[in-house]
């Protein structure tokens, strides 16, 4: 039996994908019986409920733009005066009542709220729905968090003026740090200011977890108060994911519903600890934590970012769910940035688009490389292939470019690599050459490089420069941990007396390998 390589540390069991289900879809099927009793209803409800919600919005809007007349969103924004606090606090919250009343909204109430002196910020989850705004409404039209251009939405953009919001701009690079300074100066501001609600996971799941929380709420480092969702009913008319039902046909299936039950639960305020008001990262989980332990449902590092990358995904025709990695995990671990896994997710679908349920075999790995199978490349195949089952999904293969492989990349190894192919050291490799030392590495006598040299000669001059080999090795670092990978294997036969010509011949030329290779297992692992 083939010598196998020893780790020499444990692989972080932390870095390996749990078992969760995607949080950003929703899949409702109803059945035949169940479509025709929504028909039935909706005949008769859709049609009272909306002339009731239209004669609600007519009340509402003159309410709306009177406590918003000549009052300021931007530039030197103070508190609403007494009056018009008092019509948002009392009249608003009242025909907001009566709005969700005529969507057939049944509330439960659990708990306190707790006043803007004992909690200046709300912080509410799960988000699964454009309906979460009745929270708003029970709590008394608090401070939001909303994008600027959901101000010129037509009558509801009037409505939430009304709640003074802190508006975040994707135009204004400053728009998340000058966003967080207003939530502090306001949760700071003694009670001038009413709270201010978040929903800190930024974007809708489907209540089957708790994703990571955004730190915004917890920066000031003020007492939170957390407050629960729940939707308990047999029929789900109201989760809006990433995939899933369209924001139209759920408005729709709600409205035929008799009513849809929505439970608010105002858990006690929870006050940071000196370690959690200098670290708003444990801040955050902390809250999370509690509100998940009450929800009885499990948490995850998946962010808004593996929603963009799911999209990503969908979009180079690989299975949506290749692009949920936990990101949030993945780059406090790896010092990853958005732009650099995007990238990556392109290069992995060049590799797996072809393969189903877009996973990569060791056959397509092999392809992507141009070279054959061999014990050498199924050995780095398995550098990256982290749980054993034989393929390579996204998050294994961004692991592997970014610990195994780059580190191995360096200046030094390109250079002693280059040096190992240009046997007649005239600074320029040829194809035999090339062809000479790959048979040798990858133990394959009658091996065809030729396709991988033309790829590496980007002049077609028919011999490799050092500058065309660097460029070549820099964009495609998988190769450089190839070329490590066979070292160490053959110091790994010679330590086990198997010592050949070739290994002897090898490990002159390659004293930095060594040092790169340990150095990249120990990230690794």
């Amino acid at each position: 039996m083939p010598p196998q390589r020893v780790f020499t540390v444990p692989r972080q069991q932390s870095l390996l994908l749990p078992a969760v289900l995607n949080p950003f879809v929703q899949d409702v099927k109803l059945t035949r019986r169940e479509k025709i009793k929504c028909f039935l209803k909706g005949i008769v409800l859709v049609p009272l409920r909306s002339i009731f919600l239209i004669l609600v919005l007519m009340v509402t809007w003159p309410v709306a733009a009177l406590i918003t007349f000549k009052h300021p969103l931007k530039g030197e924004v103070k508190p609403m005066t007494v009056w018009r606090r008092f019509l948002c606090r009392t009249v608003m919250v009242f025909l907001g009542r009566l709005y969700f009343f005529g969507l057939g909204f049944r509330v439960v109430i659990k708990g306190r709220q707790a006043s803007s002196a004992e909690a200046p910020i709300l912080a509410v989850a799960p988000h699964s729905t454009f309906f979460d705004a009745i929270v708003c409404v029970v709590a008394g039209l608090p401070s939001t968090v909303s994008r600027s251009e959901t101000l010129a939405t037509p009558i509801f953009g009037r409505f939430l003026r009304c709640t003074q919001p802190v508006l975040v701009s994707r135009k204004d690079p400053d728009s998340r740090k000058n966003t967080i300074l207003e939530i502090s100066n306001r949760a700071k501001s003694g009670g001038r200011w009413p709270q201010v609600l978040i929903f800190p996971e930024g974007t809708c799941t489907n209540r089957s977890c708790l994703i990571t929380f955004k730190q915004g709420a917890f920066v000031p480092g003020v007492a939170v108060q957390p407050v629960l969702l729940r939707y308990p009913n047999k029929m789900d008319t109201v989760t809006w994911t990433w995939q899933g039902l369209k924001a139209g046909r759920l408005l729709l299936l709600t409205l035929c519903q008799l009513y849809t039950t929505v439970e608010i639960e105002f858990l006690p305020p929870h006050v940071p600890t000196e370690e959690e008001k200098k670290n708003a990262n444990k801040f955050a989980q902390s809250v999370r934590s509690v509100m998940a332990e009450s929800l009885r449902i499990p948490v995850t590092d998946h962010t808004f970012e593996d929603c963009r990358l799911m999209i990503s995904a969908g979009e180079l025709t690989l299975p949506m769910e290749a692009g949920l990695v936990e990101f949030t995990k993945l780059s406090r671990k790896l010092d990853l940035k958005w732009d650099n896994v995007k990238k990556e997710l392109e290069n992995f679908a060049s590799i797996a688009c072809s393969c189903k349920g877009g996973r990569i075999r060791i056959e397509e790995f092999a392809t992507f490389l141009k070279l054959p199978i061999s014990p050498v490349l199924q050995e780095l195949f398995s550098l990256f292939d982290r749980d054993g089952d034989g393929t390579i999904d996204f998050r294994e293969y961004v692991i592997g470019v970014t610990v195994l492989c780059r580190p191995a990349n360096t200046e030094e190894v390109i250079q002693t690599a280059f040096k190992l192919f240009d046997i007649d050291e005239d600074n320029n490799i040829t194809l035999e050459e090339f062809a000479g030392l790959l048979r040798s590495a990858l133990g394959v006598c009658d091996l065809n490089v030729s396709k991988l040299f033309n790829d590496i000669d980007a002049d077609g001059s028919g011999h490799i420069t050092y500058d065309e080999f660097r460029t070549f090795a820099l964009t495609h670092p998988e190769y450089a941990k190839l070329f490590t990978t066979y070292l160490e294997l053959q110091r790994y036969q010679g330590l086990q007396g198997e010592e050949s010509d070739s290994f002897s011949k090898c490990c002159t030329y390659s004293p930095d390998d060594h040092e790169e290779e340990s150095n990249s297992d120990k990230k690794d692992d």
